[in-house]
């Protein structure tokens, strides 16, 4: 079974997240945080991946500490689901239109963490969510799931587009890339024997 839980708790959040990889996209998630719930919804249904992620945070301060410290859960249980990635694709890329907008992520499950980040948004904020946390997410979740990840974004004019299409263009790369490789009969997808 391809599958994780991590809790996290610190003195600025509580979290408990859980990931199968060879999920439906199933998700229940409760943060507090109205519009990331939305985005890792999307994120769930868009790679098969079922996600379970609760958590409580200094919400009075801001979001920033809930989204980044998700982010970093998420990561973890994803690399922890992975396993040794004997037999998986590996790869994954996506070019994802949505309305005006237009994102391409391409990934690597590589053990190696680097986020290149070509996103901007027209507006500091989605309702009341800071744009600037879309970013801090996939830090978090690259640097801890150990994943090399590219986003970049092609045009868009509307904010809530623009990110949507992100969370969604990362999903469907990201559903490639932990895709058991039918060729591969277990191997593991490195000529270094090593991720």
């Amino acid at each position: 079974m391809r599958t994780a839980t991590i809790t996290r708790k610190t003195a600025e959040t509580d979290i408990s997240a859980t990931v199968d990889l060879d999920g439906t996209g199933a998700c229940d998630t409760a943060t507090g945080v109205g519009f990331f719930d939305h985005m890792v919804h999307q994120l769930a249904r868009h790679a098969l991946i079922d996600i379970t992620l609760k958590a409580t945070g200094d919400l009075h301060i801001d979001d920033h500490h809930t989204v980044e410290d998700c982010g970093i859960a998420l990561g973890q249980a994803i690399a922890r689901a992975l396993g040794d990635k004997r037999g998986i694709r590996r790869y994954g890329c996506f070019n994802l239109a949505m309305d005006d907008a237009q994102v391409a992520c391409a990934l690597d499950l590589s053990g190696r963490p680097f986020l290149v980040w070509n996103v901007e948004f027209p507006t500091a904020k989605i309702g009341t969510f800071d744009t600037e946390l879309v970013r801090e997410f996939f830090q978090a979740l690259a640097t801890h799931g150990g994943i090399t990840l590219h986003v970049d974004r092609v045009h868009g004019v509307n904010a809530h587009h623009i990110a949507e299409a992100a969370f969604k263009a990362c999903a469907r790369a990201l559903r490639q890339a932990v895709e058991p490789d039918p060729r591969t009969a277990g191997a593991l997808p490195s000529t270094k024997e090593a991720l």
